[in-house]
């Protein structure tokens, strides 16, 4: 692996690259804040993709896109005077430092647990008056109801056990079967919403990413799916042409061969 000194020629060697773009590239030069951000964000998904996909390459040629983005934002606060590339990590050392009393002071804390609710803690301690206020508004639903309840359970506020956390589950479904079935849109939408919340609440007693978990069955209906038109294809049909009868046979010899995303 590189050594201390090779990082740091290496970092150089980026921000004398963004400094020569800024200067005198055209497209580089028009770049904004605003511009860049839903750029950052595709490639932030990008970054996702390399890591389900468990491509190290990929992962690392993604990093080196989002590290771009991150150095190209440090010089256009640079420009305006508001923060450069220097300020950016200072504040995340400091913030850090802070957060780790346990590595940096003479907090003691047995688990991984103990950490994330003294994270909590000291966030509100810093400002926040909400422990659910470093929440992003645009985050996706799914990951953002898992935040909502991972930063509850860092002061505190989360079910007991595992059994409860199941019954409520079972509860939630009850309930949306109940609206479903009365054929009310509106409660029945309600009562979806609090079933997929307390599933995902449930996912985390069994240490399951319920984001990687859907995208990862996503994937495999995908590739089933399309194992399903080549099969279709090679006797020269279109599925809207074949019954479900058939495309089920399809279906199931695609289930025994592909078992993964």
């Amino acid at each position: 692996m590189s050594s201390i000194n090779e990082k740091l020629t290496a970092f150089q060697r980026l921000l004398t690259i963004m400094d020569e773009l800024r200067e005198k590239c055209p497209w580089d030069q028009k770049q904004t804040l605003d511009s860049l951000r839903h750029l950052t964000i595709e490639e932030t998904y990008e970054l996702s993709d390399a890591i389900l996909g468990k491509d190290m390459n990929e992962v690392a040629k993604e990093l080196g896109d989002v590290l771009l983005h991150i150095v190209f934002y440090a010089k256009i606060g640079s420009e305006t005077g508001d923060f450069d590339i220097s300020s950016v990590i200072n504040k995340l050392c400091e913030k850090l430092i802070s957060r780790h009393p346990h590595i940096y002071g003479d907090v003691k804390v047995k688990d991984e647990k103990e950490v994330k609710q003294n994270w909590e803690k000291l966030k509100l301690k810093e400002g926040n008056k909400s422990a659910l206020g470093g929440v992003p508004v645009s985050l996706p639903a799914m990951i953002k109801a898992v935040r909502i309840q991972e930063k509850a359970r860092g002061v505190g506020f989360d079910w007991d056990n595992e059994a409860d956390v199941w019954k409520k589950v079972q509860e939630e479904l009850e309930e949306f079967k109940v609206e479903a079935d009365k054929g009310d849109v509106e409660n029945t939408e309600a009562e979806f919403g609090d079933l997929l919340f307390s599933i995902i609440n449930y996912s985390r007693f069994k240490n399951i990413n319920p984001e990687d978990a859907l995208e990862k069955t996503n994937r495999k209906f995908i590739k089933r799916f399309q194992y399903l038109e080549n099969a279709a294809a090679a006797e020269g049909r279109q599925l809207d042409e074949m019954t479900l009868v058939e495309m089920d046979k399809y279906w199931e010899e695609a289930k025994k061969s592909i078992t993964n995303y």
